[in-house]
C-alpha cells in the first residue's frame, strides 16, 4: 500500500517543521507496512498439539492484536478489505501541530466510542479468560485498546498502547476521563449524533468513525479545561509515538515470567508487539503464532497455526480440558 492509496478525505497536513515532518512520514511508512506469507503454517493438528503442550507447560504470555476483536465487529487495518483500504489511524504530529486533524478526529471519535462501546466480548476474549483462571496463561499483552480483554473478565492485562477512558493534553498534560471531555463536547454540539447517520460497518480500530467533511466541519472542538489548549488526544499510543517505559518494562516482567509467548489474531507489524517476540527469542522462550493472516514474526515462531483465532482457542480449550 503506498500513501496515494489513502482516500482523499483523509489529506495530508503540511508542517512547517522539518523534524516534525520526518517524524510523521516515518509514522506513514509504519502504518503502510504491508506482511506477507514469510513461512509455511504448521499442519493444523500438529498445531493444535503443540501449542497445547506449551500452554500445560506454562504459564505463556498472550499478546493480542485486533484478530481477536474482529468478530466483536471492530476491523483490523491489514487483513485483505481492513481499514488501511479505507484510510488510516492519525499520526502522534497530526495531534500535537495539526488543528485541523484534531478536529476531524473528535468529530469522527464523537460518533465513533458509542459504537465501539456497544460492542462486546467475542468467544475468543472468554476463552482467554479461561485460560487464565487454569493458570495456563500468565497475562495478556494486547496491543487492543478496545478494553474487551477486561469486559470479558481477564484479571491480567497490559494494554501496551493504552486504552479510550482518558484524555491527555499535549500542551499542558493534564488527564481527564473520556465520560467528562465527552460530556463537554456534547455541551458544544447538542444536535450532533442526530445530524449523521453511522452503521457498524463505518468504525475504526481506534474507535473513530469515518465521516463525511461536511459532518466534520460541523463540529464544535472544545479545549483544554486547565490551559485552554487544543491539542487533546486521547491516551493512546499512536503511530509516531512511543509505548511509556514502564508499560513495556511490566510486559518484559511479565515475559521474564513466563515459559513461552502465544501471538494470538495479530500481524505484529509494529515494534512495540514484535520487540516482545524478539525478547522470547533471546532469552530462549519457544514463540507459537495463532493468526487468519501472514505476520511480522512467522519466521520466529516454532508454531504457525494460521486458522481463524476462534475455532484455534476453542479447540485449545477441548484439548486442554477446560
Amino acid at each position: 500500500m503506498t500513501r496515494s492509496s489513502f482516500p482523499e478525505s483523509f489529506p495530508e497536513p503540511e508542517f512547517t517543521d522539518p523534524a516534525v515532518e520526518l517524524a510523521h512520514r516515518s509514522a506513514i511508512r509504519s502504518i503502510e507496512r504491508v506482511v506477507h506469507e514469510t513461512a509455511e503454517p504448521t499442519p493444523p493438528q500438529e498445531a493444535l498439539e503443540h501449542i497445547a503442550a506449551l500452554l500445560r507447560d506454562g504459564p505463556a504470555l498472550v499478546i493480542t492484536g485486533a484478530g481477536v476483536s474482529t468478530a466483536s465487529g471492530i476491523p483490523d487495518y491489514r487483513s485483505p478489505g481492513g481499514r488501511l483500504s479505507k484510510g488510516r489511524p492519525m499520526t502522534y504530529q497530526e495531534f500535537a501541530h495539526s488543528p485541523a486533524a484534531v478536529r476531524r478526529y473528535w468529530a469522527r471519535a464523537f460518533v465513533g466510542i458509542r459504537q465501539m462501546r456497544a460492542t462486546s466480548p467475542n468467544r475468543a476474549h472468554f476463552a482467554l479468560v479461561e485460560l487464565e483462571r487454569a493458570g495456563l496463561i500468565s497475562g495478556i499483552v494486547t496491543q487492543n485498546v478496545d478494553g474487551l480483554h477486561l469486559k470479558a473478565g481477564s484479571r491480567n492485562v497490559i494494554a501496551l498502547h493504552g486504552d479510550m477512558e482518558h484524555v491527555v493534553c499535549l500542551d499542558c498534560g493534564f488527564k481527564e476521563d473520556r465520560s467528562l471531555f465527552d460530556a463537554r463536547l456534547q455541551a458544544s454540539n447538542p444536535t450532533y449524533l442526530q445530524s449523521v447517520l453511522v452503521t457498524d460497518s463505518m468504525i475504526n480500530p481506534d474507535g473513530d468513525v469515518e465521516l463525511p467533511e461536511e459532518a466534520v466541519e460541523a463540529f464544535t472542538m472544545v479545549a483544554c479545561t486547565r490551559c485552554g489548549g487544543w491539542r487533546m488526544k486521547p491516551d493512546v499510543v499512536y503511530f509516531g509515538e512511543n509505548v511509556p517505559r514502564e508499560r513495556r518494562q511490566a510486559a518484559g516482567k511479565w515475559l521474564d515470567a513466563s515459559t513461552s509467548l502465544l501471538a494470538v489474531g495479530t500481524s505484529l507489524a509494529v515494534m512495540s508487539g514484535y520487540r516482545l517476540v524478539l525478547d522470547a527469542r533471546a532469552a530462549g522462550k519457544p514463540v507459537a503464532v495463532i493468526n487468519g493472516g501472514p505476520g511480522r514474526a512467522d519466521t520466529k515462531a516454532a508454531t504457525l497455526w494460521r486458522t481463524d483465532v476462534g475455532d484455534a482457542l476453542d479447540a485449545l480449550l477441548d484439548a486442554l480440558d477446560l
